[in-house]
């Protein structure tokens, strides 16, 4: 009779569950994770005056006023229709947008997005096909806006009196 020499018993590999990623979109704005703070105005929904908030946004109806979400990010829907300042941290453009902008970190405008208006953000996109009519300002914060150079003093390139002209 032979001895067999007998494997040890090895627990089944099981899986470690590890957080999942917030996935992103191409333009690097996060896509909010199932049960996370968002909130959505519909296509029938019309705001009139001042909308703020401390959680992300997106809007596909229609605001008249002012917009301030400055920790969040603000999606305007292919519906949405905005006369209004916007102030947030993100902005993604897909309706349109009559207002100034201002974004702490960058402002997107999409392919089917429109902007009338002036931006301020460190980091602006404009897709191909998209509309936009107004100035962008890609100052980073903190940085102060550049003075008006005061020009030299100049000399005097005519002969003083006395001396022949030639």
């Amino acid at each position: 009779m032979a001895w067999k020499r007998e494997e040890p018993v090895r627990p089944e590999s099981v899986p470690v569950p590890t957080p999942a990623a917030r996935p992103s979109n191409f333009s690097g704005v996060p896509v909010p994770a199932a049960g996370s703070d968002q909130l959505n105005i519909g296509k029938s929904v019309v705001v009139k005056g001042e909308l703020s908030g401390s959680e992300d946004l997106t809007i596909d109806g229609t605001v008249d006023g002012t917009i301030e979400l400055k920790q969040n990010v603000l999606t305007i829907g292919p519906s949405g229709k905005i006369k209004a300042q916007i102030v947030a941290k993100a902005v993604v453009i897909q309706g349109a947008v009559q207002g100034n902008i201002t974004a702490t970190e960058r402002v997107d405008v999409r392919d089917t997005g429109s902007v009338d208006g002036d931006v301020v953000a460190p980091r602006v996109a404009i897709a191909d096909g998209a509309h936009f009519r107004g100035s962008i300002d890609m100052q980073r914060a903190g940085q102060s806006k550049p003075e008006a150079k005061t020009a030299a003093p100049t000399t005097s390139t005519t002969p003083s009196a006395g001396a022949p002209v030639r």
